[in-house]
């Protein structure tokens, strides 16, 4: 078996934090590398050459090219470096490929929001130069034994070097979302190169057309999700999105490992986007962020009264419409509500009408900031997470790091991070928040009224701030969860 020194991974993937990024995944794809070489891993990211992207990176040189692959445009690889911190860099290997990828807009849409017509081509691209790289076919010197794919844009990987009949690497696919599974026509089988055989029940059709994530998740050697229990439910006809059945067939070949969050950005000590830092040992600062807030939204100041928030995409899976339904008996309880986020126009308007009927006790705030999402998870009392489905989440960790206890719908990851208030389970140490089920606004209604009574008895408050402050979400017991899981693939 390989030590760890020698283990070589090549992590494919779409997006990485801080060049590009659309969610969850350009979070991981920075993190999880970073930390794998932290613990004598040696990972390298293949991405492609985004505008960004190659704006981004240093120390660009050409290494290879790429122009015989008879279904893609003329392409180059570069070798980069992408610094994150001044002492944290990791090596990246970029696709250059102006033909699919110099274009303004998004990675995978226009500025108008409509997905880009030739994205099959263009993960089909990154798919097989990532099975290239992979196997004896590979250009260059550095061989990964591990091939690591994320979500749909890189789940050709697998297939291709199914159907490679040289040397090749062993494949990990993780599922981010399944939500999204890069979906084409039946002609694209043809156009990417894949065997017609492949088109199959037993490979990547999917109800007539064309899955790369399928493919990723047939063909891959294993499988993980971003944590335990949405391993499990990803099986189920509710949250299988037409997978049920292949990945409850794969079950054995399953892994769930939580994420971790980046604990240097988010730590309550050294914050600079807060009125006041503070620690487990020192809570009673953190008072001066709920005052700030409350004096920025324009909301009553008063330190007395249960402040709720949330930070979020205001839409239908991450449970907005409850909350909206929810917010008028929040007001009579009494309590305040501060939400900050975007996406659906209809919320948006429901919740800008509700700061209005509602002007001292309920701020709303459409759009984004960095900074404001910072002091909301400082400054509220109760973080609000009724999320209908969250594959891992990373504010109810980011929200129990800064002592905010998390009010969450049990479902996915939030039911593997958050540990429910009960006397027994504050009497172990282990609560760190609420958890509501079913997903109802009644249900989430009787939790909000749970922790506000909770919120009064300020001992058992400080006990499930205290609680949630000693959990280590660190990278480190993830990354370290993947490398057993690498070696396990090489024996």
């Amino acid at each position: 078996m390989l030590s760890s020194q020698e283990l070589r991974v090549l992590f494919i993937t779409s997006e990485v934090y801080p060049l590009c990024k659309t969610g969850g995944l350009g979070d991981v794809s920075a993190a999880l590398p970073a930390a794998l070489r932290s613990i004598h891993t040696d990972v390298r990211l293949l991405i492609p050459g985004y505008p960004q992207i190659l704006a981004g990176v240093k120390y660009k040189s050409r290494i290879a090219e790429f122009g015989d692959l008879q279904q893609f445009p003329p392409a180059a690889l570069l070798s980069a470096r992408l610094s994150l911190s001044k002492s944290e860099h990791i090596p990246v290997f970029v696709i250059d490929c102006p033909g699919l990828y110099h274009r303004e807009g998004g990675p995978y849409q226009d500025a108008l929001g409509r997905d880009w017509p030739d994205n099959a081509l263009r993960f089909g691209l990154l798919s097989k130069i990532g099975a290239i790289l992979a196997s004896d076919l590979s250009p260059l010197a550095w061989r990964p034994h591990i091939a690591h794919c994320n979500d749909w844009q890189s789940g050709l990987t697998p297939a291709y070097l199914h159907f490679h009949p040289g040397k090749k690497a062993a494949t990990l696919m993780t599922i981010h979302n399944l939500a999204f599974q890069g979906i084409f026509p039946p002609g694209s089988v043809v156009q990417l190169g894949l065997p017609p055989a492949s088109f199959d029940i037993n490979g990547v059709e999917y109800y007539g057309n064309l899955s790369f994530l399928k493919a990723g998740l047939y063909y891959t050697d294993h499988i993980t999700t971003v944590s335990p229990n949405y391993a499990k439910e990803i099986q189920t006809e509710a949250l299988g999105f037409g997978l049920q059945g292949l990945l409850a067939a794969r079950r054995r070949n399953m892994t769930g490992i939580i994420n971790g969050i980046a604990t240097n950005e988010w730590d309550p000590a050294i914050d600079p986007h807060l009125a006041k830092n503070y620690s487990s040992k020192k809570l009673s600062d953190k008072a001066a962020n709920k005052s700030a807030l409350q004096q920025q939204m324009g909301l009553t100041v008063d330190a007395d009264i249960p402040l709720f928030g949330a930070v979020s995409r205001l839409s239908h899976q991450k449970g907005t419409d409850l909350l909206i339904q929810v917010a008028p008996q929040l007001v009579k309880l009494p309590a305040q509500l501060v939400v900050l986020g975007s996406d659906h126009a209809g919320l948006e308007h429901q919740l800008s009408v509700l700061a209005k009927a509602y002007p001292y006790a309920i701020a709303v705030h459409i759009g984004f900031s960095e900074a404001l999402s910072h002091l909301i998870e400082a400054g509220i009392d109760c973080f609000l997470m009724p999320s209908r489905f969250e594959p891992c989440g990373l504010n109810q960790m980011y929200s129990q790091r800064y002592g905010t206890p998390p009010l969450v719908h049990a479902t996915g990851g939030l039911l593997d991070t958050v540990v429910d208030y009960t006397p027994a389970t504050l009497a172990s140490g282990s609560a760190s928040g609420f958890l509501f089920h079913p997903m109802t606004a009644d249900s989430l209604l009787n939790t909000i009224k749970r922790a506000a009574t909770a919120y009064h008895q300020k001992k058992i408050w400080r006990q499930l701030q205290k609680n949630g402050m000693a959990k280590d979400f660190s990278w480190h017991a993830s990354a370290t969860a993947y490398r057993e899981l690498y070696s396990s693939l090489l024996r």
